[in-house]
């Protein structure tokens, strides 16, 4: 029996200041593990045990994911030469899984963070996503997407924060935003 693939694979980016581009990118992949796909996540700067990750251990090996981060937040002013190495080692498996073709979806969760504050080269960013095997959908999330990146995408959306409980103080909370 043949595997599914997408006829096209295409680039989405989900940018901007607003919560939800992490939410959003793990819906998709939950439609595509459901449509018989399957998917590849890979977090750059997240290394901590989130509900995300737990659930999507129960979706393999149809849902990968891979986080690669210290837990707790990046100084991303003055980031840490190992914050620097695990972004740049995110890249290199990104780079391999999207040549290999084998996973239908991969998503690169926060790199648009990690191109922000140059700890990967854009570059090689648009080289790999420009290279991807024609029926690969490529997913990039976080803020601040360079323009390039906006440019060479097939669909981007922005993230705007109109209100946001964060204001009133409730903190975050497990289950609902880790």
């Amino acid at each position: 029996m043949e595997k599914k693939r997408l006829h096209q694979g295409l680039v989405q980016v989900y940018t901007g200041e607003g919560k939800g581009k992490t939410t959003c990118a793990f819906g998709l992949a939950l439609r595509a593990v459901g449509q018989g796909f399957r998917v590849f996540l890979i977090q750059f700067l997240k290394g901590q045990d989130t509900g995300e990750l737990r659930a999507a251990q129960r979706l393999a090996p149809e849902l990968t994911v891979r986080g690669f981060g210290r837990p707790g937040l990046v100084n991303l002013k003055k980031p840490a030469p190992e914050d620097i190495a695990l972004a740049q080692e995110a890249l290199d498996l990104a780079r391999q899984v999207i040549a290999a073709g084998e996973h239908d979806l991969v998503i690169l969760d926060e790199i648009n963070v990690a191109l922000a504050y140059n700890l990967i080269p854009l570059a090689e960013v648009l080289e790999m996503v420009n290279e991807r095997p024609p029926w690969v959908e490529v997913v990039l999330t976080g803020r601040a997407a360079p323009l390039e990146l906006i440019e060479c995408a097939d669909l981007v959306t922005e993230m705007v924060p109109v209100k946001h409980y964060w204001e009133a103080g409730v903190k975050a909370r497990r289950g609902i935003e880790w």
